[in-house]
């Protein structure tokens, strides 16, 4: 037995505390009975729970890791034709859902799960978990740019975070960089937008890890089920 917002939570609903909100509105429903107490439990295997008409059955949770190629976006469907998340996916039975923002062009490490709960803890900002990209650009930043990173860089919607930014590769014939960069919120196109505000266009963006995990050798356009190690320390990962 769990608590009903743990179970709504786990189920991809909203976050936690979302789910809470909508018991205490009065729309979820536990047995056919209107439930509003926040200290309600229930076992999803056998109890009958219903939130705004739609039925809430226990299901296998599903960690996916994902190397996204660039060209792909990471919606259910879109109308331009272009590739999604899901054509990769064809051997997954569940429905998983992206955590967190990788944009069309970006590429690399994506997790996908139906866990609400642990989706939701890996991109709140609250609990600063770190995402590590390898970023190339046009031309060679100096350090002082780099230190503005760690300081924060003013965007049109705000200051950003400390970040860290650190040289790791260096092509002189390119006239191009590749920064290694950790970031621990996910706004829109951040850090795109933190390099063109150092006036540096970035070429290539691939993110190569998530909290503690590593994208590895797995090949681009390829996934893999997290190992139970790896499903703990993301659970683990962030600021409590």
């Amino acid at each position: 037995m769990e608590r009903l917002q743990k179970i709504l939570a786990q189920a991809g609903i909203a976050s936690r505390r979302k789910c809470e909100e909508l018991i205490v509105a009065g729309k979820v429903t536990l047995n056919g009975e209107v439930v509003t107490e926040l200290g309600t439990k229930a076992d999803p295997t056998v109890d009958e729970i219903i939130v705004n008409g739609r039925s809430i059955a226990a299901e296998k949770k599903v960690y996916i890791m994902f190397n996204k190629p660039k060209g792909v976006i990471t919606s259910a469907s879109d109308p331009e034709g272009r590739k999604i998340v899901g054509d990769y996916l064809k051997g997954v039975r569940e429905r998983v859902y992206p955590v967190g923002r990788l944009d069309y062009d970006s590429e690399g490490l994506l997790i996908l799960t139906n866990d609400g709960e642990l989706a939701n803890r890996l991109t709140h900002p609250r609990h600063h978990v770190p995402k590590t990209y390898h970023v190339t650009v046009e031309g060679v930043p100096h350090g002082t740019a780099l230190e503005k990173f760690r300081q924060g860089i003013q965007l049109e919607d705000g200051m950003t975070q400390p970040a860290e930014a650190d040289y790791y590769d260096i092509d002189t014939e390119k006239k191009q960089a590749t920064i290694r960069v950790t970031i621990h919120e996910g706004r829109n196109r951040q850090i795109r937008r933190m390099f063109e505000a150092l006036s540096h266009k970035v070429v290539r963006l691939k993110r190569i890890s998530f909290g503690e995990l590593l994208i590895g050798n797995l090949k681009r356009g390829l996934y893999r089920h997290l190992t139970k190690e790896e499903i703990d320390k993301l659970k683990s990962s962030g600021k409590a």
